[in-house]
C-alpha cells in the first residue's frame, strides 16, 4: 500500500480521536442570577437518575449569581434547590450552557426567566402540554353551552385549533425530542386509553437510551405498566428478564420497583425483590446500592439512626437519642395529610396510658407551611419537630419515608421492634388495645 494511503488513515484516525476526546471532555456552564437583595446564599445542584435527584455540587452566591462549570456531558433534567427557602427550580441540559434569571422579591421567587435557547424551548413545550391537559377539556365542555355562531364559541374554536395543533419543532434538541415524543406516547393519556401494550413498554424500557434515566419518565411509565398488568408478579418477571439485572439499566429498574412497592405498601413484593437485589452476584450500581442500604437501615432489629432536632416542641431533648423512654413511637406525618388527620388524633385518648408505661411519641413532620404545622403540633401533647422542607426534609430519605403517616416503634436502645401500618397496629403492639 502506498505511503499516501497510510497518511490518509493516520490523519483520519487523528481527526476521529480529536472528535471523541472533545465529546468526552465536553463542558457547559450553568448560571443562575437573582436580583440584588435575594436572601438565600446557597444552592444545591442535582442531576436526575430515574426518580432520584443526584447531588452534583453545592454553590455559594457571588455577586447575586451562582455559576458552575459542569465537568462533562449531561443531557436531561436538572434541579437547583435553595435550602434556606425550600424552593426548587427545574431546568434541562442539552450539553449547552444554561442561563436562568430569577425575578425575586425579598426571599421569594416571583418568576423564572429562562434565557438560554434549550430551556426557553422546553418551557414553551411544557406550557403547551399543560394547556392541552387542563384548558382543552374545559373548552370542549364550555362549547356545549354556546351557539356555534356566537363570537365566544368561535373564539373557543380558534383556541381549540391552536391547542390541538402540533408542538413546536424541537428536532434540533435531542433531549427535548426524546422527552416530548415518549411523554406523548406513554403518558399523554390515561394508561387505560393510551393504546400502548405491555410488550411495547418493556421494549421501551429495555432498549431506550440513557436519557430514560435522566428524563424522569421511568417511574411514571413503570407505574402505568404495573397498573395495567393482569398479574403484577408475572409482569415484573417479564420486565426484569428483558432489562437484565446484571446491567445498570436493570438495576435501576429494580430499584424503582422496590420503591414503588414500598410506597403502595405492597410488602410481599417489596421484600421479594429486595431479597433478589441483595442476592445479585454482579457489581451493583450506586442507585440499587442506595436502595438496599436505606432499607437495611430501617429493617426490624436495626438501630434507628439518631436525628438531631431542629426546633422541637414539648421536649428539652436536643436529639432523638436524648428522648429517654422504654419505647418510642416515631411518626412521620404532615398537617396536609388526610390520613394523618384521621389517625393521629386517635393517639390522644391513649397518651396518658402511654406515658404511664414510659412510652413516648416523637412526630417528625414533612410540612412546609409553619402556621399549618404549628396549629397541629401545638395541639398534640407529644414531641414534634419539622424542618419545614416537605419531602426535601433530610429525614425523608434517611428513614425511607415513602408516605405519611409512617410508623416505627423503637425499644429503649433505639432498635426497631415494629413497623406498624396503621394506628390500630401501633396500639395493639403496645398492649393498649
Amino acid at each position: 500500500m502506498s505511503f499516501f494511503y497510510f497518511y490518509k488513515m493516520k490523519k483520519t484516525a487523528l481527526i476521529l480521536f480529536g472528535f471523541v476526546s472533545a465529546l468526552l471532555s465536553a463542558q457547559f456552564h450553568i448560571s443562575i442570577t437573582a436580583k440584588e437583595g435575594f436572601a438565600p446564599k446557597e444552592v444545591y445542584l442535582f442531576t436526575t437518575n430515574g426518580s432520584k435527584d443526584m447531588l452534583v455540587t453545592k454553590l455559594s452566591k457571588t455577586n447575586d449569581q451562582w455559576s458552575f462549570k459542569y465537568p462533562g456531558q449531561y443531557m436531561g433534567m436538572m434541579k437547583a434547590y435553595f435550602p434556606e427557602i425550600n424552593y426548587s427550580l427545574n431546568f434541562i441540559s442539552e450539553n449547552r450552557d444554561v442561563n436562568i434569571k430569577l425575578d425575586t422579591q425579598g426571599s421569594r421567587v416571583s418568576e423564572v426567566l429562562y434565557i438560554d435557547e434549550s430551556n426557553k424551548m422546553m418551557d414553551l413545550v411544557q406550557d403547551f402540554q399543560r394547556k392541552q391537559q387542563t384548558i382543552l377539556p374545559v373548552l370542549y365542555q364550555m362549547k356545549e353551552f354556546y351557539k356555534p355562531s356566537s363570537a365566544f364559541s368561535q373564539a373557543m374554536d380558534k383556541e381549540i385549533s391552536v391547542l390541538t395543533g402540533k408542538l413546536p419543532d424541537v428536532s434540533k434538541y435531542p433531549f427535548i425530542t426524546y422527552y416530548t415524543n415518549n411523554y406523548s406516547k406513554f403518558l399523554g393519556k390515561p394508561s387505560t386509553q393510551s393504546g400502548v401494550s405491555q410488550s411495547e413498554i418493556i421494549q421501551f424500557i429495555s432498549h431506550s437510551n440513557e436519557m430514560l434515566e435522566t428524563s424522569t419518565l421511568l417511574r411514571p411509565v413503570l407505574q402505568d405498566y404495573l397498573s395495567t398488568a393482569v398479574n403484577t408478579e408475572v409482569a415484573v418477571e417479564n420486565l426484569l428478564k428483558a432489562v437484565n439485572l446484571e446491567t445498570p439499566r436493570g438495576q435501576t429498574v429494580l430499584s424503582e420497583l422496590i420503591e414503588i412497592f414500598d410506597t403502595y405498601s405492597m410488602t410481599e413484593l417489596k421484600d421479594k425483590y429486595l431479597a433478589e437485589a441483595k442476592n445479585l452476584k454482579c457489581t451493583i450500581n450506586d442507585r440499587l446500592a442506595s436502595t438496599i442500604k436505606t432499607n437495611d437501615a430501617v429493617a426490624l432489629g436495626a438501630t434507628f439512626e439518631n436525628y438531631v432536632f431542629s426546633k422541637p416542641v414539648k421536649t428539652q431533648a436536643r436529639s432523638l437519642y436524648e428522648v429517654k423512654a422504654d419505647k418510642k413511637v416515631i411518626v412521620f406525618w404532615s398537617s396536609t395529610c388526610s390520613h394523618c388527620e384521621t389517625e393521629l388524633p386517635k393517639f390522644i385518648p391513649y397518651y396518658s396510658q402511654m406515658k404511664a408505661k414510659n412510652i413516648e411519641i416523637v412526630g417528625l413532620s414533612l410540612d412546609v407551611d409553619k402556621a399549618s404545622y404549628d396549629s397541629k403540633a401545638n395541639h398534640y401533647p407529644w414531641i414534634n419537630d419539622t424542618e419545614l422542607r416537605g419531602w426535601n426534609s433530610t429525614f425523608a430519605e434517611k428513614y425511607n419515608v415513602r408516605a405519611t403517616p409512617t410508623y416505627y416503634i423503637l425499644d429503649k436502645n433505639n432498635k426497631i421492634i415494629a413497623k406498624p401500618d396503621h394506628i390500630a397496629d401501633v396500639l395493639e403492639n403496645l398492649g393498649l388495645k
